[in-house]
């Protein structure tokens, strides 16, 4: 077994177990974007699950990539969504989702924001679901974090929205309310647009050769942070202009 695939082993049980711990050893640790990336592969062949969604971000820097692998099994909708507490909360993230309708081949030519405008079946409300797994006082690198997977735990989809509307939704107001105690944002896409940083995932990871499966969702940013909710009490998510929609988070133990 080499570095990338014990890194990517170490990881994944982290994930299973729910704990919060210690950096990797020194010879696992990731130093640049390319080795965390290998790390993430590894994830990808070792995990039960396939990939069913992704994260992404235009790049900070060309030394800081925004990318990572979402799994099935933690992908969820509906009324209920069930997640790990970080600090004894619901951490979460508003952003907008993109669901292909059709497969996306590995290409090395890439393809033009036409190709992958045709290729996305709708858009939805959705939200990241966040996880800190460091412990306390550790100050693992950007790329330790990469190879983790960037905080993220899984992603609850919501109801579809307006397609045009999603593609021009640069900023809106956001409401995230729980039993009379409402959180309000004024919600901007760190990127301008949430599609400019789908048309760079989907030429940065085919051009990588990795394809796309249609029914895969794409989240490409916060509007509004981290946002931090209490489980177990009826919550309302409203996008205002776009949709709303009713859900309880629930502790996962």
């Amino acid at each position: 077994m080499n570095n990338y695939q014990q890194a990517a082993k170490e990881l994944l049980n982290n994930r299973r177990k729910n704990s919060i711990n210690d950096r990797l050893v020194l010879q696992l640790r990731p130093e640049n974007c390319e080795q965390a990336l290998q790390v993430q592969a590894e994830m990808v062949k070792l995990h039960c699950d396939e990939v069913t969604a992704w994260k992404c971000l235009l790049p900070l820097n060309e030394d800081q990539l925004v990318v990572a692998p979402i799994f099935a099994d933690t992908v969820q909708s509906g009324k209920q969504c069930k997640l790990f507490a970080d600090k004894n909360r619901a951490r979460i993230e508003p952003e907008i989702a993109f669901v292909l309708a059709i497969d996306v081949p590995a290409k090395q030519t890439g393809y033009s924001e036409d190709d992958i405008d045709d290729a996305v079946q709708g858009c939805h409300m959705a939200l990241e679901l966040m996880q800190d797994r460091f412990a306390e006082g550790e100050t693992p690198s950007f790329y330790e974090k990469l190879a983790d997977c960037l905080v993220n735990q899984g992603l609850f989809i919501g109801p579809e929205i307006d397609k045009q509307k999603a593609y021009l939704a640069s900023e809106f107001k956001i409401e995230i309310s729980q039993a009379g105690n409402k959180q309000s944002f004024n919600g901007i896409h760190p990127n301008g647009l949430p599609q400019k940083a789908l048309y760079w995932l989907i030429n940065f990871m085919t051009k990588r050769g990795v394809s796309f499966k249609a029914g895969q969702a794409i989240i490409t940013g916060s509007y509004a942070g981290v946002v931090e909710v209490d489980f177990g009490v009826a919550t309302t998510v409203k996008y205002a202009g776009l949709g709303e929609y009713q859900l309880t988070f629930n502790e996962k133990i």
